[in-house]
């Protein structure tokens, strides 16, 4: 009769190391064994199973250090233990754990990762074997080896061999201490502003562009109006407003520095953008409302500009008109994109409007305008509008100081009893100007500058100095509002 396919020679396996044994090498488990295999196999031998000469050897020598501790402990006079109560006692802890964990083999001859048998294959090490534990959620025994190969590029595929694994007490605490170890690291190098010592004042700046003490201040705007999730604080949202705002650093970057999703940074720009417009932060700050004009006179005006300009007999408002420019993408709406491109710069942006003082202090950002509107029609538009009740807040015999962009709109701001000062134009025909002329002109440049410097402070949050994409257009006008607040504040 022939022999089965499936029949072959049975294997004898050591109870303890699973190597496989020969027949004169089998040695029955006595009886004095059993209690020492237990400890690290987690499992009890029956009348079949078997050591090896090795292990055999290595028990008996554990048996005789156990008997001679006994000896040794028998001449001495132990103190009586407490017996403590079953309830008071700790919980039994068995020697080793089966854990919901793949493993892999641990045997010599193949890789345990790729399963390639070879003769060149290293022993993989600790700090490996706890990295692809943390990365794949797969255990990889002590002893386990791999090609060498594997340990200089990065682990992508591993096959499991069982879907559980057997560990002891000295792999778990051992693991811990890995864990434990990382995390003290990543707490260390991660970007964190919820802990107040993380971080000190220059920091603050250097990132977010204002002192810890502003940041705080401004927290208190946004604190009752913005909820905390499980991924970031209000804290955390406030300073990824800011740093978007002082670095222009994509969402991509800023996900990797704070440990957030990119949808969490998204979140968290549009509700601090609408907590500090729809609160009361700019109310505050900006705006012709949020100050009176005696605060304007005797705070925010300059000595040298009531000098050159002013008028002894009654005070005066005196405010620097400029627009600034704000550069985006091409939009796909055709209409759109004509009224946003720009003939004087050769590319696509929207104008707000800054109005200031002779100081430099933030009175008001009115827009933002389309490119094609020059400075002459955005002023007669702000003025006719009446935006922000500013024709009440303007008197008459107050002065602008403007640039040459706003002659088409003199004729009617001295209609309403505004004084406007402007540098001087050639006369036709005339190759420079006049000595009067020129000495006017360069009074107007020596107030006027300063909304230049102050349109310079916005571009310092690099945000604005980019070219934003198209779904940020319809926010360009709170975002430059918000920074002179900032700039106020």
């Amino acid at each position: 009769m022939p022999r089965s396919k499936s029949c072959g020679p049975k294997s004898y396996g050591c109870f303890n190391c699973q190597r496989r044994t020969r027949q004169k090498d089998r040695y029955p488990i006595h009886k004095k064994y059993k209690s020492l295999l237990y400890k690290p196999t987690g499992r009890t031998p029956c009348e079949t199973d078997s050591l090896c000469n090795r292990c055999r050897h290595m028990f008996d020598s554990i048996l005789r250090r156990k008997d001679g501790k006994k000896k040794s402990s028998t001449s001495l006079q132990q103190p009586e233990e407490k017996v403590l109560h079953p309830s008071q006692q700790a919980p039994f802890s068995p020697p080793s754990v089966t854990l919901p964990f793949p493993c892999t083999t641990r045997g010599h001859s193949s890789c345990c990762l790729c399963k390639r048998p070879g003769p060149k294959l290293v022993v993989v090490p600790v700090d490996v074997r706890h990295r692809i534990f943390i990365s794949h959620e797969i255990v990889i025994p002590a002893g386990a080896r791999c090609c060498p190969n594997h340990l200089q590029r990065n682990i992508e595929k591993i096959s499991p061999s069982a879907e559980t694994t057997t560990v002891n007490r000295s792999y778990i605490s051992q693991l811990i201490r890995f864990l434990r170890t990382e995390v003290l690291k990543t707490e260390k190098t991660r970007l964190s502003f919820d802990n107040s010592s993380h971080l000190i004042d220059s920091d603050y700046v250097d990132l977010l562009g204002i002192p810890k003490a502003a940041y705080d201040d401004l927290l208190k705007y946004v604190d009752g109006r913005v909820k905390s999730t499980p991924s970031r604080t209000v804290r955390t949202s406030l300073a990824i407003f800011l740093m978007k705002l002082r670095g222009g650093d994509s969402n991509k970057v800023l996900s990797t520095l704070l440990n957030i999703s990119k949808s969490g940074i998204r979140r968290s720009i549009k509700v601090i953008r609408s907590a500090l417009i729809d609160g009361n932060f700019v109310k505050e700050n900006l705006g012709f409302q949020h100050i009176t004009r005696e605060e304007i006179i005797h705070q925010h005006t300059r000595p040298l500009a009531q000098t050159l300009f002013g008028d002894n007999t009654q005070p005066q408002v005196i405010l620097v008109l400029d627009g600034t420019y704000i550069y985006i993408n091409k939009s796909s709406n055709f209409k759109f994109q004509r009224q946003s491109f720009s003939f004087h710069k050769g590319r696509q942006l929207v104008k707000p409007m800054v109005i200031v003082s002779t100081s430099g202090y933030f009175l008001s950002v009115l827009g933002p305008y389309f490119a094609k509107d020059n400075d002459a029609s955005i002023l007669t538009h702000i003025m006719r509008s009446n935006l922000e009740d500013i024709r009440n807040w303007v008197e008459e015999d107050d002065v602008f100081i403007v640039d040459r962009g706003f002659r088409d709109s003199l004729t009617y701001l001295e209609e309403l009893g505004i004084q406007v000062k402007m540098p001087s134009f050639m006369e036709k025909g005339d190759k420079q100007l006049s000595t009067d002329a020129a000495n006017t002109s360069r009074l107007v440049t020596k107030i006027r500058w300063v909304v230049e410097s102050a349109n310079a402070r916005i571009k310092q949050w690099k945000y604005l100095s980019y070219i934003l994409p198209s779904s940020q257009i319809p926010f360009i006008g709170d975002y430059v509002r918000i920074v002179c607040s900032i700039c106020n504040r």
